[in-house]
Formats: C-alpha cells, sequence, structure tokens
C-alpha cells in the first residue's frame, strides 16, 4: 500500500510535552466497529468499557538510558542503543555516523568508552563497551532517557522523566522507548479493574529505537522493520488461551503487547510461549490471530503503528478517528492521551 495513505495534518500544539497528573487521568478515545459513535471518555472509565473474563496484556520491559553523548576524537557524536546483542554489545544508532569508522573508540562521560566494531547496512553500528563493570552501570553513569525526537527536539531531557517514561510495570531492563500505553496506569486503577473481574497478564518486548524511524519507502512493500527481542513464558500462554478458551477478550495494552502476541500466535488463534525476535509488519489486510482489542495513544502520521491499528480498524475508519481526535484537540503521542480500539 501506499504509505502516504496514513498521512494526516497534527497542530503542533496537540503534541504533548509531559504527561497528565494523575497519570489514570489522560482522556480516552472508544473505537467499536465500523459503525458505532465514537465515544470521549476517559481512561478511568476502562473497568466499565470491559468485561468480567477479558485479559489486559502489558508489557514490563524497562527503559534504560539509552542516550549516549559522547567523541571521537575532536568530533562529536551521540548515540541511541536499539537492540542488545550479548552482555557488552549493543546495535546502536551514531549521530554524526560520517565521522566514526569501524575499530574506533567512542568516548561518553563518566569514563564510558565503547568501540565501534561493525557497521551495519542500514548505517547502525555495533558498540563493544569497554571495561568490567556491567552495561548497565555505565549507561545509569553516562546515558539519559532517550525520550522520542518529537519531544526532545522541543525541551531538554530532564530528572522528571527518569520517571514520567517508565511504566508502573516495568521490570526487566533492555527498552529504549516505553510501552507508552500503558503509562497511564496506576495502581489505583489497577485495583478498580481487579474489581470488576479484568484479568491481566504479563510479556516482555524490548522496545528498539527503530519505533522512531520514519518509513522513508514510498510503500509498504518496501518498508524493512527492525528486529525487536520479545519473551513469552509457557505459563503465560497457557493462562491466555484458557481465559479465551471461557469466552474473554484479549485486550494488548500497546502495540508492543499486541505485536509480540501476533508473533506467538498460531494459525488457530492459540497463543504458544515464545522468546525470541521478532520484526512483524501489521499492514491493513492483515488477519488478527491473538488478540481482540488494542488500547493506545495516538501515533505519528505514516508510522508503522499509524498502519497498524489500521489493520486492526480499518483505514478509513482510523482517519476520521484522527480526525476527530485532531478537532477535540487530544494530545499526540508518548505523553499524550488514549484510545480504546474494540473491533
Amino acid at each position: 500500500m501506499r504509505v502516504d495513505l496514513f498521512d494526516f495534518d497534527l497542530p503542533q500544539e496537540l503534541i504533548a510535552l509531559r504527561p497528565v497528573r494523575p497519570r489514570d487521568a489522560a482522556r480516552m478515545l472508544v473505537v467499536k466497529g465500523s459503525d458505532a459513535p465514537l465515544e470521549d471518555r476517559g481512561v478511568r472509565d476502562l473497568p466499565s468499557l470491559l468485561r468480567p473474563g477479558d485479559i489486559l496484556v502489558f508489557n514490563d520491559t524497562r527503559v534504560i538510558p539509552a542516550q549516549l553523548e559522547g567523541r571521537r576524537g575532536e568530533a562529536k557524536i551521540g548515540a541511541t542503543l536499539h537492540k542488545r546483542l550479548d552482555l557488552r554489545r549493543w546495535q546502536a544508532f551514531i549521530r554524526n555516523a560520517k565521522r566514526v569508522r569501524e575499530g574506533d573508540q567512542l568516548t561518553f562521560g563518566g569514563g564510558v568508552t565503547a568501540i565501534a566494531e561493525a557497521r551495519h547496512a542500514d548505517g547502525s553500528f555495533t558498540l563493544a563497551f569497554e571495561g568490567d563493570e556491567p552495561v548497565e552501570v555505565l549507561l545509569e553513569r553516562a546515558g539519559t532517557m532517550p525520550l522520542p525526537p518529537y519531544i526532545a527536539g522541543k525541551r531538554g531531557v530532564d530528572a522528571q522523566d527518569r520517571e514520567d517514561y517508565q511504566t508502573m510495570f516495568a521490570e526487566k531492563d533492555g527498552a529504549v522507548a516505553a510501552p507508552t500505553a500503558s503509562l497511564h496506569f496506576t495502581p489505583e486503577l489497577i485495583a478498580t479493574l481487579d474489581e470488576a473481574g479484568i484479568g491481566r497478564e504479563t510479556l516482555t518486548l524490548h522496545v528498539g529505537a527503530g519505533t522512531f524511524l520514519p518509513v522513508k519507502a514510498e510503500d509498504t512493500d518496501d518498508h524493512a522493520m527492525h528486529a525487536e527481542w520479545g519473551r513469552i513464558e509457557p505459563e503465560t500462554a497457557a493462562r491466555l488461551n484458557a481465559a479465551r478458551a471461557a469466552g474473554g477478550r484479549i485486550i494488548a495494552v500497546g502495540t508492543t503487547s499486541l505485536r509480540l502476541l501476533e508473533s506467538a500466535a498460531q494459525e488457530d488463534g492459540t497463543i504458544a510461549p515464545f522468546a525470541g525476535d521478532t520484526a512483524i509488519f501489521i499492514t491493513p489486510g492483515y488477519r488478527f490471530k491473538a488478540v481482540d482489542g488494542l488500547m493506545t495513544n495516538f501515533h505519528l502520521p505514516k508510522s508503522t503503528l499509524m498502519m497498524l491499528v489500521s489493520a486492526l480498524m480499518g483505514r478509513e475508519r482510523m482517519m476520521d478517528v484522527y480526525a476527530h481526535a485532531i478537532a477535540h484537540k487530544y494530545r499526540f503521542y508518548s505523553y499524550g492521551d488514549s484510545s480504546l480500539l474494540l473491533p
């Protein structure tokens, strides 16, 4: 499909630069099927919008301070870690990469150094961090939170982002972007969901920096997704399958949860245990097998995530949804408002 079919104009003032407080006070646009009227609701309404026996699936990845500023000799460079390769090596996107050659030592803050071992076909590098300290310790010393470019381009990253850009479910280090749909949840909201008989499960997908890369191809067939690592434990898969067999709906909280569930799904809709990379690219025409709904924020024009929600609800339907969201001044992107999509 043509990528420009997923384009729209967004007023810059609707890009949220900070989250609302408390987190569950955000607005939520509810979209049911293809003909039902849109409902302007709030995240706190979620327990009344779902049914007992439904299961919300969260991503428990934890964002690491993966943005590094440093030098190669006298040249300033920046590095955004994208995907862990092993204990000391990460694939990274480099700013000012034309000044970096294979074998160069890159020097970051706090005495952290890495060797640019290999350049990949997409222009990224393998960085091998030097020394004996765990890479996580080095990043805590030298790195900052990797805010999306549409926020970082408008203001500096600060200490508040260390808390704001982390979900309440964050447990497993490895993401360089937050699963932002889960940012809206609070212990109070979870307690209300529990009382309503709505279940929850977690999986892990370490979100990579590729999630922010624009689609440069003119046709979706020519776009290559970056792989991300994920895991669904056998016990989790078994509980999800049992819940669905009992009539419950599987509602993915965030596109990251959805993409991993669909990667693990069998043709009959059964969710299998999963551990490994996924580069699934969901566009209109895709047949969903594992999920019955999605809670997600509002996405960038012409992005792979705009294509994903269009696959779930229909492209024309989602273009109408986004026109409504813009007209009613919903807040967009990572720190913005939410939507609940129930096809």
